[in-house]
């Protein structure tokens, strides 16, 4: 049975039409079907169709169409065989039709990053047309690409299934936002044309090695073969890529960068009840990455507990060299400027001549602009920060 349905799939691709039709309207269910089914039966099992531009492709739209395959009403758009190597297709291309041809574009179940409709009833997602200018919203200002429209509609919905939460749960909502600001917005800002810069600015060096550009380059060259088999496979390609780009940020931000979080809020908590009643000095019982958490709390009005502006120094372990540091809280996540960097008459110094000028056992060093500092001890650095607080 499996032999007859491959060699029907390989009939079926050679008779693919100018427009690059990869719907392959073949349905790969996951079980052989009788041959005693009716028509009618064989119908309701197709999988849906995506659609979008054939020729040159973006990272948007191959983007755009890697998520739709993780949303639970386009997962089975054209379900792969379990060896496409044997019919010469890419996953990616299955169930896609890629045309500019709106009789072609019609069949489709979805559309994205062609013919110049923005309808989401309508499941049409183009950004291309005279007038179009949505936006992410909460607070984004970036017009959007095909990959932030699907994004804007589908993402929740993609990132609760990934990270196997609830669709309400808070968390969600978080990596949402954070997945369109730290990876989304770029990509809408590049198709769209948007500088990063002002214009009357002259970048120091050039940038070919962003997911975009990286995308781009997989469109054949000027002397290579441009045919539609060869476009549609360098597509599954492309999409693939931002896929996997997706899912490992995502991955990020849901098991390393948000439980940081989590444990930023509670370490504050503590730190108050514990060490510094007017949470000006933070204490970490382990080492997590904390500047970018605490400037975003410091803004969330939400938050209870963390003020703006309020924490001086943050106390954490050295983990790869068995002691401690103390860290002064910069102006911004960026900044080299610190609130209240470490005292002057420290900064420099190391060691035992740190010890002596500070008077606390186990000095290592001061740094000499004074951002950061060393102690053998919990118990020392937490004295260094509390007498730099005094000076």
């Amino acid at each position: 049975m499996f032999a007859n349905l491959l060699r029907s799939a390989t009939s079926s691709l050679s008779r693919l039409n100018p427009h690059s039709i990869l719907q392959v309207s073949l349905s790969f269910p996951h079980k052989c079907m009788s041959v005693s089914e009716s028509p009618q039966a064989k119908r309701q099992k197709m999988e849906k169709t995506i659609g979008t531009h054939n020729g040159t492709f973006h990272c948007d739209e191959a983007l755009a169409v890697f998520l739709l395959r993780h949303t639970a009403l386009y997962r089975n758009a054209g379900t792969p065989l379990n060896n496409l190597s044997m019919v010469h297709i890419h996953p990616f291309t299955l169930g896609l039709k890629r045309s500019r041809d709106p009789v072609v574009l019609d069949t489709c179940d979805i559309v994205v990053d062609v013919g110049a409709v923005y309808d989401e009833p309508k499941q049409r997602f183009d950004h291309h047309q005279r007038g179009f200018t949505e936006v992410f919203g909460h607070g984004f200002e970036t017009k959007l690409s095909s990959a932030g429209l699907i994004y804007k509609h589908f993402g929740q919905e993609i990132i609760a299934e990934t990270v196997q939460s609830k669709l309400d749960d808070p968390k969600v909502n978080t990596l949402w936002l954070k997945m369109y600001k730290e990876f989304i917005e770029a990509i809408d800002a590049i198709d769209n044309g948007i500088s990063q810069y002002p214009n009357d600015i002259k970048p120091k060096y050039r940038s070919r090695t962003d997911l975009s550009s990286r995308v781009g380059a997989l469109n054949p060259a000027w002397n290579q073969p441009t045919d539609s088999e060869t476009v549609d496979a360098q597509f599954g390609k492309a999409s693939s890529l931002t896929g996997e780009e997706f899912m490992g940020k995502l991955n990020y931000y849901a098991n390393a960068w948000l439980p940081a979080r989590d444990l930023l809020i509670a370490s504050v908590a503590s730190s108050k009840a514990s060490v510094d009643h007017d949470g000006q000095i933070i204490l970490f019982e382990q080492f997590l990455p904390w500047k970018e958490h605490l400037f975003e709390l410091e803004a969330d009005e939400k938050i209870p507990g963390i003020k703006p502006n309020q924490a001086i120094y943050v106390v954490y372990p050295d983990e790869t060299a068995n002691n401690w540091r103390i860290q002064a809280v910069p102006l911004s996540p960026e900044s080299f400027e610190s609130r209240k960097a470490l005292p002057e008459a420290w900064r420099g110094l190391r060691d035992e001549e740190l010890s002596k000028a500070s008077g606390i056992e186990g000095g290592i060093f001061i740094h000499a602009s004074g951002f950061i500092g060393g102690n053998k001890t919990k118990e020392g650095a937490l004295k260094i920060a509390q007498a730099a607080l005094a000076m």
